[in-house]
């Protein structure tokens, strides 16, 4: 190798570099024009191209834009259908598109691809309550909260769900624990749960002895 070759392999491999970068990253900011331009990019194609949808896709999530965000997904997952990330996004923005049935669809294929991540089947459950379908949302709970016993929010929904289904002594002891565990970056968790508890004792019976007459 000549002298002369080495200076230009070093540029060539910081290129690259930037490149993979720029794609890989390209959703962290909220520029969707830079993921596009990636996507534009012709050289770039293959796997690699999926990181730009990926990042378009949430980009257009946080905004609010789900059908953006699951055109952008689908590309992405077409490119590379072995992400279970992918799949989880899609959910969630078919989730809040209201498509419950297709998000609870790839809830499975991320739990498929990524059986020991709790929080997919806490979303699942999420989307299987949406949908009435309460004693599987119950089930997906449950391994949620086996998985990671330490997040509140899967015991508040599961309360919840207890809830819905009559069974407020199941209810009230998930959130008797939901406010036991720390409430992490969402205060909401703990105030919800105080509040259910505080909506169940007022509907108890009076167990006082009622004053004769």
């Amino acid at each position: 190798m000549t002298k002369a070759a080495v200076p230009l392999l070093i540029v060539l491999g910081v290129l690259v570099g930037l490149s993979t970068h720029t794609v890989v990253n390209c959703g962290d900011e909220d520029e969707p024009d830079i993921c596009s331009a990636v996507i534009g990019f012709s050289p770039l194609r293959g796997s690699l191209i999926a990181f730009a949808y990926e990042g378009r896709g949430r980009i257009a999530l946080r905004h609010g834009d789900w059908r953006r965000a699951i055109a952008d997904f689908d590309e992405a997952i077409h490119l590379n259908p072995n992400r279970a990330t992918l799949y989880r996004d899609r959910a969630l923005a078919r989730r809040q598109n209201g498509d419950l049935a297709l998000a609870i669809e790839d809830y499975d294929e991320a739990i498929a691809h990524n059986p020991k991540l709790a929080a997919p089947y806490h979303e699942r459950g999420l989307a299987l309550a949406g949908s009435g379908d309460l004693d599987r949302a119950i089930l997906s709970y449950n391994t949620a909260i086996r998985l990671d016993p330490s997040v509140a929010q899967p015991r508040l929904d599961r309360g919840l769900a207890f809830l819905a289904r009559g069974q407020a002594d199941d209810a009230r002891a998930d959130f008797e624990a939901a406010l036991a565990l720390p409430a992490g970056k969402d205060a909401r968790t703990h105030d919800a749960a105080r509040a259910k508890l505080s909506e169940l004792a007022s509907a108890e019976p009076n167990q006082g002895t009622a004053p004769r007459r």
